[in-house]
């Protein structure tokens, strides 16, 4: 049968330490456009209890439910268990390791905002998502 995928996959962090929106938003797209060819995770300074409504609703309207998704908190193993490390307007928190490929993302702030605002932000790291992929899974 030939081994696993999960064996050779990437493995992704996602880092948005002040809105768990973003970093949970960009996990999500990526899971559900690459599956389990990546393994994705989403990080922050604390754990989220829940994620702004309206960052729900954008994504709902996508197909996409986030509800379950949870930021751990940021951790040195957690960057170090990682491929490409995106942090997402908070690169001066995130600990910067050797031999880590690490991308910044800015982007707006959802935080708040209502889904009209949102639906913008989405469609931008929706893009990013799909160029990551094309960048980090294996043809």
């Amino acid at each position: 049968m030939g081994s696993s995928p999960a064996a050779s996959r990437p493995s992704v962090l996602f880092v948005c330490v002040h809105n768990a929106g973003r970093s949970q938003m960009a996990a999500a797209f990526l899971t559900h456009l690459a599956g389990d060819r990546v393994e994705v995770r989403s990080a922050g300074s604390a754990p989220a209890v829940s994620v702004n409504s309206a960052v729900v609703e954008a994504m709902k309207e996508v197909g996409i439910d986030i509800t379950a998704e949870t930021p751990k908190i940021l951790t040195v193993e957690a960057v170090q268990a990682s491929d490409v490390v995106i942090t997402m307007g908070c690169g001066d928190t995130c600990p910067v390791l050797p031999g880590k490929r690490y991308l910044d993302w800015q982007l707006d702030d959802p935080a708040g905002q209502g889904v009209e605002a949102v639906r913008p932000i989405r469609d931008e790291i929706e893009s990013r998502v799909r160029v990551l992929i094309s960048q980090v899974i294996p043809h």
